[in-house]
């Protein structure tokens, strides 16, 4: 039987931050791992929701420009931007964080992996066993195991 497609993406030993950790902690270990979001822990290291690319676009423009129909008359330049919100990378990561719960247990069938990709348009989905991540799946490595073994089924008709 093939394994499943968590079992066969599943990034495990992935990063965690502490969500009291500065955002820019958050970001260092974004940079360093090269993943798109990573898990935000509590103290005592349960999940308690995703730190990423989004959270930290939405901690640069708080509020405002989510309720913009348009961004035209803004300056070309983030700099302005950069120089005014700098200030967020000292905020607690848990400020910003998604806490929607994205998570799977390590059991999880991969029909809910693809229901978490699909309605809450998260880049990766903590895998966790008793609320500890264990693991994350990036969005990117579910659709191509996912693509490869369509391709393979096709193929094979």
């Amino acid at each position: 039987m093939p394994r499943s497609i968590t079992e066969a993406t599943i990034l495990r030993d992935a990063p965690t931050v502490t969500s009291s950790r500065p955002v820019s902690d958050a970001l260092q270990l974004l940079i360093d791992s090269r993943l798109p979001a990573i898990p935000v822990v509590d103290e005592s290291g349960a999940f308690r929701g995703i730190f990423g690319e989004r959270e930290f676009i939405g901690a640069l423009f708080p509020g405002y420009l989510s309720q913009l129909g348009s961004a035209r008359f803004l300056t070309h330049s983030l700099d302005d931007t950069i120089d005014r919100r700098s200030g967020c990378v000292a905020e607690p990561v848990g400020t910003y964080a998604n806490t929607e719960h994205v998570d799977v247990d390590v059991d999880a069938a991969d029909a809910q992996l693809a229901e978490v990709f699909l309605h809450h348009r998260v880049l990766i989905v903590p895998v966790t066993e008793n609320r500890r991540v264990v693991g994350v799946v990036t969005r990117t490595a579910f659709f191509r195991e996912l693509a490869t073994r369509v391709v393979a089924r096709a193929d094979d008709a």
